[in-house]
């Protein structure tokens, strides 16, 4: 797997709409107690975008923002809210039951971590009874943003410098595909009732749903702008001839206009989220 190396300013040019899924995440969070010592959780806080709406919604709680990117972490310290903790730290070795939480929030992170539904049991043990696990990740690995990247990946021209010819190893961050180039499916999310069995399995009672959002987006080559603070970073980062990277993210683009062809106001990009809120038992 090529580790991504994150581009916070890049991430943050669609800050609101990487947003809004989260918004409409914690609001179906039961209520929690707005107190100085209620505790929560953003693992994979990223530049702290996703931290600042949970302070909107918990002014008074103590939050800690998690993340394996140093980038991401110091962005957050230096811009993102002020009266947040964070930390950084590798969501699979990071043990939050020490902090007891209320709340344990994780926004668009999981589709990076390979065997992500092992977190869940430790997640739901962790957190206080009555308190919360809730999560949301992409479900458009099908879509064209992740078909044509993963076949573009594993093309002639590409696979020996990414390591995704037959036997390579590298990951492009296209879940659903596998890497490797063997037609072995390799599953970056998983089917939505995974999630509320695994929710369920771990002693939560689980609310597990599904949204496709119609994102308007401005400018030109606006989906390449998307996917280049996301999906793209792997490549990016295994390309690391400027001249390499340019022929790719040109040839890149253009089969994305051609799926995305703009319109009078726009481009419009359909993207499918998943989401996961557990309680857990009393």
């Amino acid at each position: 797997m090529t580790t991504p190396a994150w581009d916070p300013a890049q991430y943050l040019r669609f800050a609101d709409e990487r947003t809004r899924p989260l918004r409409e995440l914690i609001a179906r969070v039961p209520a929690l107690p707005d107190r100085a010592d209620t505790v929560v959780l953003d693992i994979g806080c990223g530049p702290g975008n996703s931290t600042a709406v949970l302070r909107e919604r918990w002014p008074r709680a103590r939050i800690t923002g998690i993340d394996s990117s140093a980038a991401m972490i110091a962005t957050a310290r230096a811009e993102g809210e002020p009266t947040a903790e964070y930390l950084l730290a590798d969501a699979r070795a990071y043990d939050p039951a020490p902090a007891r939480p209320d709340l344990i929030v994780s926004n668009a992170t999981l589709q990076w971590i390979d065997g992500h539904l092992d977190l869940i049991p430790r997640w739901a043990a962790a957190v206080r009874p009555g308190g919360a696990v809730a999560f949301q990740v992409p479900g458009n690995f099908d879509a064209p943003s992740h078909t044509l990247l993963a076949d573009l990946c594993r093309s002639p021209r590409w696979r020996d410098l990414l390591g995704t010819g037959t036997g390579g190893t590298a990951d492009t961050g296209t879940a659903d595909t596998d890497a490797g180039g063997t037609g072995t499916v390799r599953a970056g999310v998983h089917p939505p009732e995974r999630y509320l069995d695994a929710l369920a399995a771990a002693g939560c009672l689980p609310d597990v749903w599904e949204t496709t959002y119609r994102t308007l987006l401005p400018g030109p080559d606006p989906v390449l702008e998307w996917v280049k603070g996301t999906a793209l970073r792997p490549v990016l980062t295994a390309l690391t001839d400027p001249a390499d990277r340019d022929d790719f993210l040109a040839e890149y683009g253009r089969l994305l206009r051609e799926a995305y062809p703009p319109g009078p106001y726009g481009t419009v990009f359909p993207f499918r989220r998943i989401f996961a809120v557990g309680v857990k038992r009393r």
